[in-house]
């Protein structure tokens, strides 16, 4: 018993002389080791947090936009925007925040939000989408060159019959009428059968004559 009494002593003193060496290493290892763990679990919590507040405010911008309230739909979007943009809201605040602006005839905002949803959108349809609305701001302001460049990047296929007929008009406002002609055919093709958007194409296509 004493062999065996003198080997667990020198194991103990061995685990004590190790720990002596390498405690601090071995404290620093678990401390970062919760750390991180906590830090994963505080991300996600604010994570979460950022997105409930964000749906909060997202939800009272609808309000405001569905009263017809566009100062305050551009107030609350220029919040989501500013405190909380990597949400998905912020993008869709900026999209009712550049309809509202466009609506009481200020392109200026109107272009600055589209733009911050072209730069910071995650989704790319709804990156297109800015892209579309802000090519009929520039259209609208007469800008046709650059209402056409940013019509000619690449986008979803589900906006193509939009964009093609956006398009359309810019080329026959710059009296390019054969252009127009196969941007609106394009337009057609693009578009659903049986949507009431489809006629609203075939009406301008068709005023345009057969090509010469």
């Amino acid at each position: 018993m004493a062999v065996y009494d003198l080997q667990e002593q020198e194991q103990i003193d061995e685990l004590k002389a190790w720990w002596k060496q390498y405690r601090a290493l071995v404290l620093l290892v678990v401390i970062a080791a919760s750390l991180s763990v906590s830090a994963v679990f505080g991300w996600r919590y604010y994570q979460s947090r950022q997105a409930f507040e964000a749906g909060e405010l997202y939800s009272q911008l609808q309000g405001a936009a569905g009263g017809d309230d566009r100062k305050k739909t551009q107030d609350i979007a220029a919040v989501l925007v500013e405190q909380y943009p990597r949400t998905g809201y912020a993008a869709l605040a900026a999209l009712a925040a550049a309809r509202a602006a466009f609506d009481s005839g200020d392109a200026a905002a109107a272009t600055t939000r589209l733009q911050w949803v072209i730069d910071n959108g995650k989704d790319d349809e709804m990156r297109d989408a800015a892209r579309l609305r802000l090519a009929a701001v520039l259209f609208d302001g007469k800008k046709y060159d650059e209402a056409l460049k940013l019509l000619e990047t690449r986008h979803a296929d589900v906006l193509s019959a939009l964009y093609a007929d956006l398009k359309g008009d810019v080329l026959l406002a710059q009296g390019k009428i054969d252009d127009a002609r196969r941007a609106y055919q394009l337009a057609l093709d693009k578009s659903r059968a049986s949507s009431a958007y489809r006629e609203l194409v075939r009406i301008k296509l068709d005023a345009l004559g057969e090509a010469k």
